[in-house]
């Protein structure tokens, strides 16, 4: 039989030195990530990035790069995750906005802040993907390429 991961994106948004996430339930528990989510069937990895971070953050965002592809076993729940983390920029902000189901809120944290809480964090992709983001790895956005069946 064959195996398939969970395909889902999550971005990268840093200002003066303090990046966007969205503080979630998950796991029971009350925890820390980037704006992230599934990828949904006919849709690019460029639209999902930019739905996502605008149903948990209510801003809209332009993704610029790819800081890296993830496979990420969660062992709490026996899933893989094929995670596509994107770097960019948001723009437009609309804060009367509903943001969705579970999302408590959006906030902007620095890396040192997230270190000194890592219970608080929904995986250890979390600050992987900040890492490699503040390291310098980027892959430009031509890297993916998008064949879908719009019907």
């Amino acid at each position: 039989m064959q195996w398939k991961p969970n395909v889902t994106v999550a971005a990268i948004i840093e200002k003066d030195g303090r990046f966007l996430l969205v503080e979630e339930y998950a796991d029971d528990a009350l925890v820390y990530n980037q704006p992230a989510g599934h990828l949904e069937k006919n849709e690019t990895l460029i639209e999902a990035i930019r739905r996502e971070v605008r149903e948990e953050t209510a801003y809209d965002f332009t993704p610029e790069a790819v800081s890296g592809v993830y496979l990420y076993p969660n062992q709490k729940q026996d899933i893989t995750y094929l995670r596509i983390c994107f770097i960019g920029r948001c723009d437009q902000h609309y804060p009367d906005q509903p943001l969705d189901e579970g999302i408590m809120r959006a906030v902007w944290l620095s890396r040192e802040e997230l270190e000194a809480d890592t219970n608080r964090l929904r995986s250890d992709m979390v600050l992987r993907c900040i890492r490699d983001y503040q390291s310098g790895q980027s892959f430009p956005l031509d890297l993916l390429h998008h064949q879908l069946s719009r019907s």
